[in-house]
């Protein structure tokens, strides 16, 4: 695992849900279809069905809005058939009350840089400060889906389309630890196809995601991990999950997945996604959370020396 860190540790927090995950972005999918193929679920040969894929979207919507939750809503481009997973969008962070902030992405395939330029342009004339790490194909391309606040970090996976360079411009650009994990697998090429939060101590973690050493350091960073394999991440994409409260949405739940989870509290509610799922994502995918708040969910660090060391 590469970290960019100052040198001090922090004691485990205690057991407490998660604070953020119930104010979202989410894109409609006026102009969802498959165009060219960047990840290896798609096919231009296999096309979603407009109005299911509709139908699925506002099922999803409303199941979160039912949980209490807060959705914001974007409109799709016409050239930007991928758009609507919106959370590649852009890394949102609340820096102060009084100051929302958005590391836009910087798409790794030219095919979805455009959807960034009118996603800041939202965010701006919301009153959301931004930046970016990389822009119009120049530096370090950084994608907002393999990023996750996770205990005393920023949890980043890189390799397929985040490139190590782009932690060390999180880390100093936010003031915050982040922790680099390498992406190995082909199908899960974004951490959120293998890593979902749950608390302050447990995540629906995917070991075969990632190198050997990033997998141990992930299943040593999260105390309770649910450990899921490589083909219920790929057949289910049950890691690609939101969860507001104690209240887990997935696309699918393997039984012993859904035993787990109901034994620690949480209740699992499935949305069928199975449209979204042609374009290589899922809930998590689709939705990306507003209320990540800096010094709170995410702690940030005194000044001192940010340092790389090598992978473990």
């Amino acid at each position: 695992m590469t970290e960019f860190t100052d040198p001090t540790t922090a004691e485990p927090a205690e057991l407490a849900e998660l604070a953020w995950g119930s104010h979202y972005a989410v894109v409609e999918p006026t102009h969802f279809r498959i165009d060219y193929a960047i990840n290896p679920f798609m096919d231009p040969d296999v096309q979603p069905d407009p109005a299911r894929a509709s139908d699925q979207w506002a099922a999803l919507v409303g199941t979160l809005r039912g949980l209490g939750a807060r959705i914001d809503v974007l409109p799709q481009r016409e050239d930007a058939p991928d758009m609507v997973y919106a959370m590649n969008l852009g890394l949102a962070l609340l820096r102060t009350a009084g100051d929302p902030h958005v590391v836009m992405s910087h798409m790794r395939y030219p095919q979805r840089r455009m959807e960034t330029g009118s996603a800041q342009q939202w965010f701006a004339g919301r009153g959301w400060t931004t930046s970016y790490v990389g822009r119009e194909g120049v530096g370090a391309h950084l994608e907002a889906g393999d990023a996750f606040a996770f205990g005393d970090a920023l949890v980043v996976g890189f390799g397929p389309r985040t490139e190590e360079l782009a932690l060390k411009h999180l880390a100093l650009e936010l003031g915050v630890r982040v922790r680099g994990l390498r992406l190995t697998h082909p199908g899960m090429y974004h951490l959120d196809l293998a890593f979902c939060p749950l608390d302050s101590r447990r995540a629906l973690v995917c070991p075969a995601a990632l190198d050997a050493p990033s997998a141990r350091a992930l299943m040593e960073l999260v105390p309770e991990p649910l450990v899921l394999t490589e083909q219920e991440a790929l057949t289910t994409f049950a890691a690609n999950s939101v969860v507001v409260g104690r209240t887990v949405v997935m696309p699918a739940c393997p039984a012993r997945v859904r035993a787990q989870l109901e034994s620690w509290g949480f209740e699992v509610v499935v949305v069928e996604v199975s449209e979204f799922h042609k374009g290589g994502g899922s809930i998590r995918c689709l939705t990306n959370p507003l209320d990540v708040t800096l010094g709170r969910d995410l702690p940030v660090l005194a000044r001192g020396e940010v340092i790389t060391p090598p992978p473990a």
